[in-house]
């Protein structure tokens, strides 16, 4: 990764601790694709003994994840503890949390997904939802991932694509050299990266998803509720000029319709299996890759 594109760690983890209390009353897009990601597993048979939901936040994911595998311990990660905070179950009283708190299967631990602190092959499933974005190595990412997966384990995942805030992106063109929007990996890049880091049976897909806004400040006072905000170093850690934010707000009205604003984000999911190396008669490893993608446009 560039450089000048690289997030700065200690403020993603700030602004999700300032966002962690009212983040679910305006998470609404991240539970939705929470939810058309845990659909997949309709189709997948997996029962894994331990799941690791890394980037856990509030714990939506981590929740349904825990009911529909109700034998397996989920391990929640994240790097926020606010988010930690919002997550663990709240008890009314000391005596409620003795006699109840062994029936929750669900620990909670501070980290990053590109620095996992756990063992090798030490769980059956990894979930991903909308965290990839924030690493500044995705495969060190996949590498982490890999390593901690037992064999005949799975990783499933979401991240934003590329087209990603494209009318935010393109309001702010021509205002300064500085980047305004966060920049995301492209679908087929990622692919290539799972084969590289050893995953087999890599399945692709993705879709789109436009949100309709009244205005730019309501969409960015979203942004900024749910810890989504630019972070990446090459920013403008200046406040942006009167002339140039009208600007940009001009720029953006041209793409109102019917009163609304649009806000365009590329979904993309994942997954991917870790299973027994395969070799050749001169020791060398055999990746296989069947990749399968779809393009929904809404």
């Amino acid at each position: 990764m560039s450089s000048k594109n690289i997030v700065n760690k200690r403020q993603l983890r700030q602004s999700f601790e300032r966002a962690a209390v009212g983040y679910d009353k305006a998470a609404m897009l991240q539970h939705e694709v929470c939810d058309r990601m845990f659909s997949r597993l309709d189709y997948i048979k997996c029962t894994p003994n331990k799941i690791l939901d890394a980037g856990s936040g509030t714990g939506y994911g981590s929740r349904k994840l825990a009911a529909h595998y109700p034998d397996a311990r989920v391990l929640a990660i994240d790097l926020a503890l606010g988010m930690h905070l919002q997550a663990r179950p709240v008890f009314p009283s000391w005596w409620r949390q003795v006699l109840f708190s062994h029936k929750n299967n669900t620990s909670y631990v501070c980290g990053d997904i590109e620095q996992l602190p756990l063992q090798n092959s030490s769980v059956g499933m990894v979930w991903s939802n909308l965290t990839l974005q924030w690493c500044n190595d995705i495969g060190q990412t996949f590498s982490e991932v890999y390593r901690v997966l037992q064999t005949e384990g799975l990783f499933m995942f979401s991240t934003f694509g590329p087209d990603t805030l494209r009318e935010l992106r393109q309001a702010f063109v021509g205002m300064d050299n500085y980047s305004h929007v966060n920049n995301f990996i492209d679908m087929h890049d990622i692919g290539d990266m799972l084969v590289y880091s050893g995953f087999a049976m890599p399945v692709m897909d993705m879709e789109y998803i436009t949100l309709t806004y009244d205005d730019v400040i309501s969409l960015m006072k979203d942004l900024k509720a749910i810890g989504a905000h630019n972070v990446i170093q090459s920013r403008n850690r200046g406040l942006t000029g009167k002339v140039g934010w009208q600007k940009a707000l001009n720029q953006y009205e041209v793409l109102r319709k019917e009163g609304k604003l649009p806000v365009t984000f590329e979904l993309v999911y994942g997954h991917a299996w870790k299973l027994e190396s395969r070799k050749t008669v001169d020791d060398k490893k055999i990746i296989e890759f069947n990749p399968k993608s779809r393009v929904v446009h809404d």
